[in-house]
């Protein structure tokens, strides 16, 4: 008989989660990333979190839900405005137990409550087969300058409301 997964929770981000999401983020690039990126650019992604107080205020500027497993952080996904999921990050230990799907499903429903019509994601290589199964499509290919890396990602978008369901003008 197969073993029921921990209940994932959300909650929303509060400044004392910073340094135990910016571990997430660091374990996530570390572990989830190589198969698509070189150990250098790996560094230079991780070092966006090295600056704790920087990184909290990113995380605090925006709408940051945090999920726990047995109430422990184990990840987080962040809204930009109202339309652009700037960060969605996971632990190597919680993969595959239905968190990035959790917290992904929970901030599309909130950019809709915010007017959002569609959601764009720069999705790494290594998410971009996440996001697809989501329903994004590629928009472009970047290439982006962190340290003395480029990291290429691609953007893309999701319909959130389709037309049937807008309001009548």
């Amino acid at each position: 008989m197969g073993r029921a997964l921990p209940q994932v929770g959300l909650r929303p981000f509060l400044p004392a989660d910073t340094s135990v999401l910016a571990a997430i983020f660091a374990a996530s690039i570390e572990e989830l990333t190589e198969d698509d990126y070189s150990e250098a650019q790996r560094e230079a992604w991780m070092s966006v979190a090295d600056d704790e107080a920087t990184f909290g205020k990113r995380l605090a500027s925006q709408l940051t839900l945090v999920a726990t497993v047995q109430g422990s952080p184990v990840g987080f996904v962040s809204l930009k405005g109202t339309d652009e999921l700037d960060m969605l990050y996971v632990h190597p230990g919680a993969v595959r137990m239905g968190v990035a799907t959790a917290l992904s499903d929970a901030i599309e429903k909130l950019a809709v409550a915010r007017g959002a019509k569609s959601l764009t994601v720069d999705a790494s290589d290594t998410a971009q087969e996440f996001f697809s199964r989501r329903g994004y499509r590629g928009q472009q290919r970047n290439s982006i300058s962190v340290g003395d890396e480029w990291l290429a990602n691609t953007t893309m978008k999701k319909t959130l409301v389709d037309a049937s369901e807008a309001e009548p003008e």
